[in-house]
């Protein structure tokens, strides 16, 4: 098998992991929400370390300034906020609106390139952007409330992407910095829950005590075929690649945990689907003027190089003038 192939089997795979995350959280209860974001903390934490340890990687930890230090401590904190409201959303019956969030995802760190980078946008991106605001609004007047988990859900991650993009750490010790700052709180959230008796760790078996330990594997487990797969394939398949989250958690909504879907959602979800269908082929496009260099250039070894890759691939473009804005 080629490295290419090898790439893509290991990008669909930690895509796969991904989207079908909402299958685990479901076998977690009764945990809280908080419950298990903790949890993921701690556990990820050590599983992180463990890995660095394993790959002799832990002496990068020291090379990290105080400025990507800040920048990371920030980002876990969004991390933070991004996983708690998906398992929110998992625990109350809302998978499809948190597959949402990652459907629109990529347009709104496209947005956000543009307000907080200034860059510039085509004719197609802003057609893309315009039906995308189009779906939200219908969305919002059929669940009768804004669709705030897919909203936080996408403008955390787009926000998260955008300081991880500019402390420029590796992936796995991001990941181990960022929840090294939240690892005091998220133990004394712990420990108050066992003062209280609200926690589930213990006298619920022990299935339930390792589902809640593996919350750390099946955190960092995608994370490390990610990784792989960002060095042997190039960023615009990486980029394809990321919608394969949200269509399982779509369809493990929809069609195994049965949420309702009447026609007004479908039309709303149906618009979202167009939106990304202009963005992907315009990127593509662009992608191909580019040439085989651009269009060869591998991923970043970072989890959210794919978030942002049909941005990256046609930021170089949307600083021109071509085709007007």
């Amino acid at each position: 098998m080629t490295s290419s192939r090898r790439g893509i089997g290991y990008g669909a795979g930690a895509y796969a992991l991904w989207g079908i995350f909402p299958l685990y959280f479901t076998l977690l209860e009764p945990a809280s929400p908080m419950e298990i974001l903790t949890y993921r903390i701690v556990w990820s934490l050590l599983v992180c370390v463990i890995a660095l340890a394993t790959l002799r990687r832990l002496s990068n930890l020291r090379s990290v300034t105080p400025h990507q230090f800040r920048l990371l401590a920030s980002a876990g904190v969004l991390l933070s906020l991004n996983w708690l409201t998906f398992v929110y959303g998992v625990t109350t019956d809302q998978v499809v609106e948190a597959s949402l969030g990652y459907f629109i995802n990529p347009l709104v760190t496209v947005a956000l390139g543009v307000v907080v980078l200034g860059e510039r946008l085509n004719r197609p991106q802003i057609v893309a952007l315009a039906v995308a605001g189009a779906a939200v609004v219908i969305l919002t007047v059929n669940y009768g409330r804004i669709p705030w988990i897919a909203l936080t859900l996408a403008l955390s991650f787009a926000f998260y992407g955008l300081l991880k993009k500019k402390a420029g750490v590796g992936a796995l010790e991001s990941l181990t910095l960022e929840t090294a700052v939240l690892f005091l709180p998220a133990t004394g959230w712990l420990v108050w829950l066992g003062a209280t008796g609200t926690q589930t760790f213990t006298g619920y078996g022990t299935a339930h005590a390792l589902l809640l330990i593996g919350l750390g594997v099946i955190t960092t487990a995608p994370l490390l075929l990610f990784g792989a797969a960002a060095t042997r394939i190039p960023l615009t398949t990486l980029g394809l690649l990321q919608y394969i989250a949200p269509v399982l958690q779509f369809l493990i909504g929809v069609v195994l945990l049965g949420e309702p879907m009447p026609t007004v959602r479908w039309i709303g979800f149906a618009l979202v689907w167009l939106a990304l269908a202009i963005f992907t082929a315009d990127m593509l496009q662009r992608t191909r003027r580019a040439g085989p260099a651009l269009a060869d250039t591998p991923g970043a070894d970072d989890p959210e190089a794919a978030a942002i890759a049909l941005q990256a691939m046609t930021a170089e473009q949307r600083r021109s003038p071509e085709d007007g804005s």
